[in-house]
């Protein structure tokens, strides 16, 4: 660890402190290291006796108490000082959980953890390196429904799969419903949430984020490396660019361009990023 800190580091203030552990910023534990987000730089008066990983806005005069590794992602380095600390730290053990169903024709790639009580439908194709937590469901039928000539609802048919690419994450509770026709695909890198519905026929870009409680409707498609912030819902058929964002609870109705942030109820255009 500490020679990760001197790779690191450009500048020390006080190399009187000791590390003993990690601990949160404003816990009130002595002798740990943490990190600090540039929102709680003004805050850092409240801090004493830690060695805290900071951004280069820290201001001038620090609270002389503590020890400040300056670096440009304070968050970044951290996470590497605990991978570090805690290599044997498994967040599924075995690969798989208890109760977990596997259905006929899934393929799974290396080093594939899935969670207790989920089930994988048929036809699912599971890349390397994939963490699937618990209580999810991946390749269901999706919610497609049409009126037959009495006027009654009848489901149509999902012969499609889901296609879970490398590196992905998907937290608890979550759905991905297999495609009517073709695959629902998720790419890689992808990180998906708790509580998250991803409907038949989405395609989700590499390195994209799906948070929490969000709903995707079907057919939708979601760029590269995009943000879709927390109970975001996205009407079926809609298109988010790369690189786009959306604010808390955004209701998208209408295409997200490349590079864009919307907000509100329907979506509107915040701003360029």
């Amino acid at each position: 660890m500490f020679n990760h800190i001197n790779k690191i580091s450009e500048k020390i203030f006080n190399n009187d402190l000791n590390i003993s552990g990690v601990s949160q910023l404003f816990d009130n534990v002595d002798n740990t290291i943490t990190w600090c987000n540039d929102k709680n730089l003004n805050r850092l008066g409240d801090v004493k006796n830690k060695t805290i990983i900071v951004s280069e806005n820290i201001p001038d005069n620090p609270n002389p108490k503590n020890n400040y590794i300056i670096v440009k992602s304070p968050r970044v380095e951290f996470k590497k000082l605990l991978d570090l600390l805690y290599p044997e730290v498994k967040n599924y053990e075995p690969i798989l959980g208890n109760n977990v169903v596997i259905g006929e024709n899934v393929k799974m790639g290396k080093n594939v953890k899935i969670g207790h009580n989920t089930v994988i439908f048929d036809n699912t194709i599971i890349g390397d390196n994939v963490t699937i937590g618990c209580n999810n469901t991946i390749g269901g039928v999706g919610f497609g429904y049409e009126k037959n000539e009495n006027g009654e609802y009848e489901l149509i048919k999902h012969i499609g799969n889901v296609i879970i690419s490398d590196n992905v994450e998907i937290g608890n509770n979550t759905c991905i419903d297999r495609g009517v026709i073709g695959s629902t695909l998720v790419g890689e890198n992808c990180k998906i949430d708790n509580l998250v519905h991803i409907a038949h026929g989405v395609k989700i870009g590499k390195n994209s984020l799906i948070i929490a409680n969000s709903m995707v409707a079907g057919s939708v498609i979601i760029g590269e490396n995009v943000w879709v912030a927390p109970s975001t819902s996205i009407i079926n058929g809609a298109k988010i660019g790369n690189n786009s964002m959306t604010g808390i609870a955004t209701l998208v109705i209408k295409e997200i361009n490349d590079n864009e942030l919307h907000i509100g109820s329907p979506n509107k255009k915040l701003k360029d990023i």
